[in-house]
């Protein structure tokens, strides 16, 4: 989709003419499965590489558009975020030393992004989503200045009703409303590709739809999102409601989601999968037109389908099914999105050797899984292969349900053993990928698991985006090891770069764990929770969240002095209402000498109209303190 010139849809014509192509690239699509038109007897794999661009202090870097300069972009491409970039591998033919090739390619693109980046003093870091990743991040001034990308953003607003938004419920509890797309950036995958035969399409789609849960629990790397502890694999809940179109209405009646696994087994082709998603989903975006596909036919030549890919590229089920063509030959592919970026190279192709070795075995050793196990168990297993990892229960054949890590140790990697020996798969390469797979599950050290036992590891360890940082460093620092990740030390604050990165704005170490009061309160319950916590600011805030005032020790004191009449007094009547505010994005310096020049004890910080955080005093002198030492150390 991102090398289409793309169409207003404000202009009907335009829609109504690229509809009527789509429904004779679906026609010739027809023809095409009926006739012989399709490559054959061969079975190819590629991948595509996600990837994340940090600056020095390992937060996002807008700086793919100047690193693309210098890179070849027949490998290298543009995502919806500058701090993001993908590279796309060679396809191989699936035999021998394909995987171990698979890995070589890899390691070498890599080396070139790295070189090219290193000169513009940025680096590259693979995760499933970037720990450091602030809400200030994801505004329109990082969304990669394509026409195309603002247009969908627009069209996804408009079919939305406004803002996105957001709900996700892990170990911490993530909300949030935002009024673009670039929720959608957070995520970063690395996606396979699995070419196949139209006659067994069906069968082998649904091999995939039974085989991403255990190969996703094994392979969960997203367990953080803007500081929050969410799923193992939170990309696939943010990812689902970050590009979600539709409007309260169509929630409400319980509409399909263009991100989906879907809702039943395929039966006969891949034309069940095109025709039900052009039924359900309105076109989004329409592009310049090609000659009529069943012209070509008629010509012998194999069309392009460029509408049908086009509205292909605009519905993301995690097993995706593709229509390409290569030196004038069509093919069709099943394009596995489920899987996380990271935690390192090898870490990612050991996922893809088990993902293509279920492939082979599970047809093999069960034939088509619709006839043996229903839909939702497949579906039900995805979502907790998502939210638990290893940790999940897994509906299997026979009816039981088992742990994930004791299904794949059991059944799972032998069988996809077997799978890659008989598809001849270099033995040695076979030994070391699933051995891999083997060990982490053994250890049960996910990429996910890494993160969540290094945050529990530095617990109380610095400020909250020093332990953030810490871990994004440690990663970025394993990967460059070439280790997998369940050899890697656990994550250490002393590993994070300069200190000095760590105070820029208020947001990076402001409190969030709050005690507030509401206005009608009594300035009993004001006192006593500042008595208790030890607080001399206490804001005060309605039901909705919004700050309205702020509750100081100076206050209590001069009412305690004036005496008491007696009566209930409420917390609206000595707040000091309007406080001076901040932003998260607001620096230290301005921070402080808006406290200097105001006489102010503390700050509130408030975001969309909402109460945030609070900064005070001792936060500065804390920062101060940090700052000198570290500047002592240096010295």
């Amino acid at each position: 989709m991102a090398k289409q010139e793309i169409r207003d849809r404000s202009d009907p014509e335009s829609m109504r003419a690229f509809m009527r192509a789509l429904l004779e690239d679906v026609h010739a699509l027809e023809k095409m499965l009926a006739g012989e038109w399709f490559e054959t007897g061969i079975r190819r794999i590629g991948a595509e590489q996600e990837m994340f661009l940090v600056d020095r202090g390992l937060r996002p870097a807008n700086r793919a558009l100047t690193l693309l300069e210098e890179l070849p972009r027949s490998h290298f491409t543009t995502e919806l975020g500058q701090f993001n970039l993908e590279l796309n591998l060679t396809p191989l033919v699936f035999q021998k030393d394909c995987l171990s090739e698979l890995e070589r390619e890899l390691d070498q693109r890599l080396a070139e992004v790295r070189g090219v980046a290193a000169k513009h003093g940025v680096r590259v870091l693979l995760t499933g989503i970037l720990p450091t990743l602030e809400k200030r991040h994801l505004g329109l001034d990082s969304m990669t200045p394509i026409p195309r990308y603002y247009q969908l953003n627009q069209i996804m607003r408009g079919l939305r009703g406004g803002e996105f938004r957001t709900y996700i419920k892990g170990l911490d509890e993530f909300q949030c409303k935002h009024d673009n797309v670039m929720l959608e950036a957070c995520n970063t995958s690395f996606q396979l590709h699995f070419q196949v035969g139209p006659g067994e399409f069906a069968m082998l789609y649904n091999v995939a739809q039974l085989a991403t849960a255990p190969v996703l629990a094994a392979a969960v790397n997203s367990p953080v999102l803007l500081r929050h502890r969410l799923w193992h694999e939170t990309r696939v809940a943010l990812f689902q409601q970050s590009v979600d179109t539709r409007s309260e209405t169509h929630t409400q009646r319980g509409g399909r989601v263009r991100v989906n696994f879907g809702d039943h087994w395929i039966e006969e082709s891949i034309l069940e999968i095109f025709r039900e998603d052009v039924a359900r989903y309105r076109v989004l975006i329409a592009t310049e037109l090609e000659e009529s596909p069943l012209a070509k036919l008629a010509r012998g030549e194999a069309p392009e389908l460029k509408a049908l890919r086009l509205h292909n590229g605009t519905i993301y089920r995690w097993n995706r099914p593709c229509y390409g063509l290569a030196g004038g030959q069509a093919h069709l592919r099943i394009e596995a999105r489920a899987l996380p970026a990271g935690p390192s190279v090898l870490d990612e192709v050991a996922n893809a050797a088990f993902f293509f070795g279920l492939m082979c075995a599970l047809s093999d050793e069960y034939g088509d899984p619709k006839d043996k196990m229903p839909f939702d168990d497949a579906k039900s297993n995805f979502m907790a292969a998502a939210r638990y990892g290893l940790h999940a229960r897994l509906h299997w054949f026979g009816g039981k349900t088992v742990g994930a890590d004791e299904l794949i140790l059991r059944e799972l990697l032998p069988l996809a053993r077997r799978g890659l020996e008989t598809r001849g798969i270099d033995a040695g390469d076979i030994t070391r990928y699933l051995g891999v797979i083997e060990q982490r599950v053994q250890s049960g050290r996910t990429g996910a698991q890494w993160m969540l036992d290094s945050l529990e590891h530095i617990e109380g360890q610095g400020r909250p985006d020093e332990r953030y940082r810490a871990l994004a460093a440690g990663m970025l620092a394993q990967q460059w090891s070439g280790k997998p990740v369940h050899e890697w030390p656990l994550a250490e604050v002393e590993s994070s770069d300069n200190a000095r990165d760590s105070y820029r704005t208020v947001g990076q170490y402001m409190s969030t764990d709050l005690f507030t009061v509401h206005p009608e309160d009594l300035i009993d319950l004001a006192a006593s929770v500042m008595d208790w916590e030890q607080l001399r600011h206490v804001p005060v805030e309605d039901h909705e969240g919004h700050l309205v005032g702020l509750v100081t020790h100076r206050q209590l004191l001069r009412q305690v002095s004036q005496g008491q009449s007696g009566r209930p007094v409420a917390v609206r009547e000595i707040m000091k209402p309007d406080p001076v505010t901040v932003t998260p994005e607001t620096t230290t310096i301005e921070a402080l000498d808006l406290m200097r020049a105001s006489k102010l004890g503390c700050l509130p910080v408030v975001q969309d109209g909402k109460l945030v955080g609070l900064v005070t005093e001792s936060d500065f002198i804390e920062v101060s303190a940090r700052l000198l030492d570290e500047w002592l150390r240096q010295e």
